[in-house]
């Protein structure tokens, strides 16, 4: 798991909030349109000081009452305006920052799904979740409200130190003295409480993590009786949590009363300093009354810098985490030069790529030459087209390093292949490894890879089954055929064609896959298989396949929701709606990961019975565990070591190979490998 918890970098608050930047753009207009009503409705406050100053001076010191109902029917309006310029202001910001908010949140998400297999095993599902929810809302409220006011208030309090000094320059002089300690305060302050805001924002994530955890695993944790231990390790979190923003509170507190104290004594001082003046006759009652109102009318701008300035870290905080994610690399584009492997670089009959999968769509070729696009699911062309004569390199990168950086443990291998058919072309379909070794991300530097050297070729149309102890890397394999992982050595292609040159949405539209542990989501029957591709009259003949006649049984046949995680379902049956998700779109290629382990005898004969026929039509790769899900292959491949031990047949292997022989006896208990 990656350090999530780091320490803020060394990187000023206002350098990480200026990354917002390209959100608040096109808004601008009304944030700034906002500020400078905001700016005018406070400068409209510092007018009243001078119109009481008019009405002492002027209509109280002569007696005259139509004066003083003039001066007072001005503050009204005055007060009328200001705070009808404030409404405004709140008009002008609340639904383009609800856009910001929204536009900041689709591309976490957008960015989160586009991120490699290898980021989401290290990072805490909550800790996401708290960056798209309590993070981003921080960040709306520092745009709606301190990042206005630090400049309102900042503009506040110039104008009224100018209209004091101007009234009267030594009294002006006594509030000034306190500036200096309050900025060396701020600063002290800022340091610490942007260390407090940070860890109680990842403490958040944590407790998310473990909220989400508990929820998920309800069953597990009433299963064992282990509520209790999960409560206290809920109140051992929440208390940290607790006392984190206890340790902001107190931050605050202090600063806010050594804030709220300082400029309260020096007010106190002009006051007895001004009286005295009044009583010498060296300045006029109503000056030393708009003297005062006005520094009272300062007291808000001045009390509000302790928490204006709270926020604003905290948002720097939300920001930084925000960019965290945001930063993380995608994996490696693939390679795909024009001409190589049909209209877009990959296999004929692919889709072309989709922009919203993080590749940029083609610009259309001039000319009427220009290949017409291939839907998804069309039956392959005779022959797969790869360059001519071309040696090009294959892209460098890891899943998740950044694009250009170049990658000591990736092979060296080329697996480009020319279009010219010989007699021995059918050796060119299918899928094949060539020389793939794999190494966890996370995976110490010094650690031998848990695959090496994998040299297998599952022909064109074969079934062929992966057989191997706990740990021999039969799950990992199969992820390297849909790139959700990236070989780290070697290279793989699909009828010729190298999967890292291939897009990865045309990949994926021709691999279809079924893991051990079936995900379904919150959608219905229908919906749950259909992400599979294919369309609504291939539902029936895929639920048919996976021997999911329960769904007609269920209150409303294929549109009855399944809830999170499909729990409302038992294993079976939502491995059976798995294994239909995978055969739904009739694939190109098939990945089934052990897709038959919660079947009972009986089902999973009729299931294999139904698959038979779909394996026909497709090139598989079947991880098996049990000699009824091999009778489904034609070789076997035995994993061991993270190498390939034997290829065969079931009955050669079981002849010829002593440790395939007793992993098919059952004397060794397979589990999931990683």
């Amino acid at each position: 798991m990656p350090d999530i918890h780091a320490p803020t970098k060394n990187q000023s608050t206002v350098r990480t909030l200026l990354r917002l930047w390209p959100y608040v753009r096109p808004v601008r207009t009304r944030l700034f349109s906002a500020a400078f009503v905001a700016v005018l409705a406070s400068c409209l406050g510092l007018l009243i000081p001078l119109v009481l100053k008019w009405i002492v001076d002027g209509p109280v010191s002569d007696g005259d009452p139509g004066g003083v109902w003039l001066g007072a029917l001005v503050l009204l309006l005055l007060g009328v305006a200001e705070a009808l310029l404030f409404g405004l202001r709140r008009w002008l910001v609340a639904r383009p920052l609800a856009g910001v908010e929204a536009a900041m949140r689709a591309d976490l998400y957008r960015h989160v799904q586009r991120l490699p297999v290898s980021f989401h095993d290290r990072w805490p599902s909550g800790q996401l979740l708290s960056r798209g929810t309590t993070d981003l809302s921080l960040v709306r409220m520092f745009l709606a409200f301190p990042l206005t006011f630090l400049l309102v208030n900042a503009v506040t309090i110039l104008v009224g130190f100018v209209i004091l000094l101007s009234q009267e320059w030594t009294l002006g002089l006594v509030l000034i003295v306190p500036v200096v300690p309050l900025v060396g305060l701020c600063s002290l302050f800022e340091t610490r409480y942007s260390l407090a805001a940070r860890r109680a924002q990842d403490q958040v994530g944590d407790l998310t993590t473990l909220v989400e955890e508990s929820v998920l695993g309800v069953r597990i944790i009433k299963g064992f009786g282990r509520h209790r231990s999960q409560a206290r390790a809920f109140g051992s979190l929440a208390r940290e949590l607790r006392g984190t923003e206890l340790h902001k509170a107190r931050l605050l507190a202090a600063l806010w009363g050594v804030i709220t104290a300082i400029p309260e004594l020096a007010i106190g001082a002009a006051l007895v300093l001004g009286t005295v003046r009044v009583a010498d006759g060296g300045l006029s009652a109503g000056t030393l009354v708009a003297f005062l109102s006005t520094a009272l009318a300062l007291r808000w701008p001045v009390d509000s810098i302790g928490f204006l300035l709270a926020m604003s870290q905290e948002a720097g905080t939300a920001t930084e985490r925000f960019f965290e994610v945001l930063d993380e690399p995608l994996p490696a584009p693939s390679l795909n030069p024009p001409g190589v492997g049909g209209a877009e670089g990959g296999l004929p009959g692919a889709t072309p790529p989709d922009p919203e999968a993080g590749a940029s769509p083609p610009a259309p070729p001039a000319g009427p030459a220009a290949p017409a696009p291939r839907l998804r699911g069309s039956a392959p062309d005779p022959a797969p087209q790869t360059p001519e004569g071309l040696n090009l390199p294959r892209s460098s990168e890891p899943d998740g390093s950044a694009p250009g950086t170049p990658n000591p443990l990736r092979g060296a291998g080329n697996c480009a292949t020319s279009p010219a058919r010989s007699a021995d072309e059918s050796a060119q379909l299918g899928i094949t490894f060539h020389h793939v070794s794999f190494r966890y991300p996370d995976a110490p530097s010094d650690s031998p890879p848990l695959l090496s050297g994998i040299d297998l070729h599952i022909r064109s149309g074969e079934t062929m089954a992966i057989v191997g102890g706990t740990g021999s890397g039969k799950t990992t394999l199969t992820a390297l055929v849909p790139r959700l992982y990236e070989a780290t050595g070697g290279c793989i292609t699909l009828d010729g064609v190298d999967i890292a040159r291939m897009p990865r949405d045309e990949l994926r539209a021709l691999v279809a896959v079924a893991f051990e542990e079936p995900t379904l989501f919150s959608a219905s029957v229908g919906e749950n298989v259909l992400m599979g591709g294919g369309s609504p009259e291939d539902l029936d003949r895929a639920l048919d396949v996976a021997q999911a006649g329960f769904v007609k049984a269920l209150p409303h046949g294929v549109e009855t929701q399944v809830g999170e995680q499909g729990l409302s379902l038992s294993g079976g049956q939502r491995q059976r709606l798995a294994l239909a998700r995978a055969v739904v779109g009739r694939p190109r290629f098939l990945v089934l990961d052990d897709p038959l382990s919660a079947l009972d005898v009986h089902t999973e004969a009729r299931v294999e019975a139904a698959l038979r026929d779909v394996l026909r039509g497709t090139t598989a790769l079947v991880v098996a565990h049990r000699p009824s899900t091999v009778m489904l292959a034609d070789r076997v491949a035995l994993l061991s070591g993270g190498r390939v031990a034997a290829v065969g047949t079931h009955h050669e292997l079981l002849r010829s190979n002593a440790e395939y022989a007793w992993l098919m006896s059952g004397a060794g208990d397979e589990g999931e490998e990683r």
